[in-house]
């Protein structure tokens, strides 16, 4: 139980969308050896549709200008990915 409570500890100084966005900058930085263009445009636009799901009372609200911004860029990343 001690690593839980490690965690546990550590997550409550941060909010929602902090750990959120950590989970992205993650993903992609394990993207970046498979050299995808379209793996790094999947997980974009997912994290986008996250973040925007994400209730206001969890996370502040440029986390949802940080959505909107994914969900348009993913896309465009998807056509240009080889």
């Amino acid at each position: 139980m001690l690593p839980l409570q490690v965690i546990d500890s550590f997550l409550l100084n941060y909010n929602v969308g902090q750990a959120l966005l950590l989970g992205f900058v993650l993903t992609t930085l394990a993207l970046l050896p498979l050299k995808s263009v379209k793996a790094v445009a999947i997980n974009s636009v997912l994290f986008g549709v996250i973040f925007l799901l994400t209730p206001q009372s969890l996370a502040p609200a440029h986390y949802l200008f940080l959505g909107i911004a994914l969900v348009v860029v993913g896309p465009m990343l998807f056509v240009m990915g080889d």
